[in-house]
């Protein structure tokens, strides 16, 4: 198979998995991968990219090795922070290729010149080249902005993990953003759909000697499309990502399994998983309940109490229990601190 690249590569699919040259991964794996992100790896790969563009304009100015060998090695920057993240890390890249790129176009008497000449094909792909690289990072943002709103208004009052309740939840979270997009934005229809090239073709598998898969190749041109396709074929398939209830990161459920938390080391552990340190918790209150499902339902009989006294109206209730809520909500997801909990539900 040819080798991939930035803005080029292929993947398939086949059942519940996706092969990405050769490694196996669950549906939803590399979405819940990409959520993690640390958000300064992005802010700083912006910046590296905006280093590399003024070196490219100053290339396209002067036509001179020196300053080919500057876009260059600031490109390399680039690819440092891009090639390591994940799906780049596990393909196949043509990294050669990709960090020899602006001495190798300098030196080919008849590509430079096809680069240089407005009307040309090669122009227009060196174009799109960097606008890819410019809005790389911010799709990314975009594409985590979105999950996470979805994930968290949408998916994580469900109370059953499987792939017709992801439907529901999805087709509520598609009907909100069609409605609010007739609103705010009538000229466009809300849509989650990708232009890609299929194809199906047989592929050995990767783990069972002479076992033949029927699979989907799937090329792409953006990560970010990759990783929208990856998230709703997981969620076919009942798997989602969730956050833990514990450290805040995203782990992946699958096959309808439901838990709130994750199991890899807990925040201040050395030993015990966030998934063993939420069973303790629960464990030391007679109710079951975490410390936060406590607290609330002690606000919850407060005001109670008080609907049924008179002081407070029906509507007052229900505004003042949806607040609470979303505090109990905060403090599930691993968003607030037990004190920091415990004083916002003070304020009820």
């Amino acid at each position: 198979m040819a080798e991939n690249t930035f803005d080029r590569f292929s993947v398939f699919f086949t059942g519940d998995t996706v092969f990405l040259d050769g490694t196996v991964f669950p549906l939803g794996q590399l979405t819940t991968e990409v959520l993690n992100i640390d958000s300064k790896i992005l802010t700083e790969i912006d910046r590296r990219v905006n280093h590399f563009m003024s070196a490219v304009w100053a290339l396209l100015q002067e036509k001179t090795d020196s300053a080919a060998r500057s876009a260059q090695e600031r490109l390399n920057a680039v690819w440092d922070l891009v090639f390591d993240l994940p799906v780049y890390r596990s393909l196949r890249l043509d990294t050669e290729t990709a960090r020899s790129l602006f001495p190798d176009l300098l030196f080919d008497r008849t590509k430079w010149p096809e680069v240089l000449d407005v009307d040309s094909e090669s122009h227009r792909m060196f174009e799109e080249f960097l606008s890819g690289l410019e809005y790389f990072a911010e799709s990314l943002r975009n594409f985590r902005g979105q999950l996470e709103g979805m994930l968290e208004l949408y998916f994580e009052p469900l109370s059953r993990r499987s792939n017709e309740a992801y439907a529901e939840a999805y087709a509520a979270y598609f009907t909100d953003m069609a409605a609010a997009g007739e609103l705010f934005f009538p000229e466009q229809e809300f849509s989650q759909s990708f232009p890609v090239q299929l194809c199906f073709v047989p592929m050995a598998h990767p783990m069972e000697a002479g076992k033949t898969l029927l699979a989907e190749k799937v090329e792409f041109h953006y990560l970010s499309h990759f990783l929208y396709t990856d998230f709703y074929r997981g969620l076919m398939a009942g798997n989602a990502p969730r956050r833990c209830h514990n450290c805040g990161r995203y782990f992946l459920l699958t096959a309808g399994y439901n838990t709130c938390y994750c199991n890899n080391i807990a925040p201040g552990e050395t030993e015990r998983t966030c998934r063993k340190v939420g069973a303790h918790r629960k464990a030391n209150h007679p109710t079951g309940l975490s410390p936060a499902g406590v607290e609330y339902r002690k606000v919850y009989n407060r005001l109670k109490a008080r609907k049924q006294r008179g002081k407070i109206s029906r509507d007052e209730w229900n505004a003042t229990l949806s607040q609470v809520q979303e505090v109990l909500d905060l403090a599930e997801q691993g968003k607030l601190t037990d004190e920091e909990m415990r004083k916002l539900f003070a304020t009820f």
